[in-house]
């Protein structure tokens, strides 16, 4: 019975339902007219959404057992090992910095043009890190390593990544005077619009979403983050505002010549647990201890993945440069 409990309980919290079934039996519907009750009724979009993406897959037998197995894993395995280390972190860092904001800011809307601008350059930051310092990619390749793109990916994590990303977002948004409820707003909001963007062809096949696509971060533009094609890589770092992709051009568009490969570069089994989780931990660990020298082998944890002691780099700034000259030669010799 405890086992049963313990299954309806993960069932519940994963779809995000406790709320709406509290009222169901209460027959108090009234929180719904609340802000709190909106975001109960608006948080099992994407769960449910993502079972939508698997019965259609089911439907038009398109449904890979090896396209959501790694990410499942990942999800109960991170609900165990990081239950509550993402919250304690959150509150130590409004705790430690809210007294040392440059202001302070209200739950206003137009408060909330400011902390999302905010949020979002909090949130480049984070992501910029994770894909430009070998020991963050460590934490953010995980994310990547699953080869097709779906609903699942968003929870494809290693379980040390949300804390780390959130102590930085965190802590810029308070410092930058982003008050804690506007924040938990922005987040909320954030996170719904980050696991929707995973969503996959089986679900929108054009994810451009028409004009949008010039307005904000779209699932294609997502697409190509997660792609390792030498144009995509890098690129699209943003989440739904793209201000700092623009400003850091970083903003790469989906070119409908290059359909986005998924996955990541190092050659690895993207259906093993072990080898999503934690490869590119035992590669960096493999790499130091190869590595002639403290210096080097400190590089290899702070240097982007790629980098190496003997100077043949295989950076994704290297390879994107290299694919660039090489597209520049094709048209120069179509030309002539």
């Amino acid at each position: 019975m405890n086992f049963l409990n313990t299954l309806y309980d993960e069932l519940v919290g994963f779809f995000g339902i406790g709320s709406l079934i509290d009222m169901y039996h209460s027959g108090d519907y009234s929180k719904l007219l609340t802000f709190d009750g909106i975001l109960s009724a608006i948080g099992p979009f994407i769960p449910l959404l993502l079972l939508i993406e698997i019965v259609r897959a089911l439907l038009y037998k398109r449904f890979k057992i090896e396209d959501y197995k790694v990410p499942f894993f990942i999800y109960v395995f991170n609900r165990f090992a990081s239950r509550f280390i993402s919250i304690a972190a959150v509150a130590f860092c409004i705790g430690k910095l809210e007294q040392y904001a440059i202001f302070k800011s209200e739950f206003r809307w137009y408060w909330l043009i400011y902390g999302y601008i905010i949020w979002e350059f909090s949130h480049f930051i984070y992501h910029y890190l994770g894909h430009k310092v070998r020991l963050f990619w460590c934490l953010h390749s995980t994310h990547h390593a699953p080869q097709t793109m779906n609903l699942s990916v968003t929870y494809a994590h290693f379980f040390l990544e949300a804390p780390y990303a959130d102590v930085i977002r965190t802590s810029i948004c308070i410092l930058c005077g982003v008050n804690p409820p506007l924040l938990f707003f922005i987040m909320f909001v954030d996170g719904t619009w980050g696991a929707f963007i995973h969503v996959g062809e089986n679900i929108m096949k054009d994810g451009r979403m028409g004009f949008l696509n010039k307005i904000i971060l779209t699932p294609s533009h997502h697409r190509v983050h997660h792609a390792k094609n030498p144009l995509y890589m890098d690129t699209n770092f943003c989440n739904l505002l793209n201000i700092w992709d623009r400003v850091f051009g970083t903003l790469q568009p989906e070119q409908k010549e290059i359909p986005p490969e998924y996955g990541i570069t190092r050659p690895m089994n993207a259906g093993s647990f072990l080898d999503v989780y934690f490869g590119e931990i035992v590669a960096l660990f493999r790499d130091i201890k190869n590595a002639p020298g403290i210096k080097n082998k400190i590089m290899y944890v702070f240097m982007p993945p790629g980098w190496s002691h003997t100077g043949d780099h295989k950076t994704a700034r290297v390879i994107r440069n290299h694919y660039r000259d090489e597209d520049l030669a094709r048209n120069q010799n179509s030309v002539t």
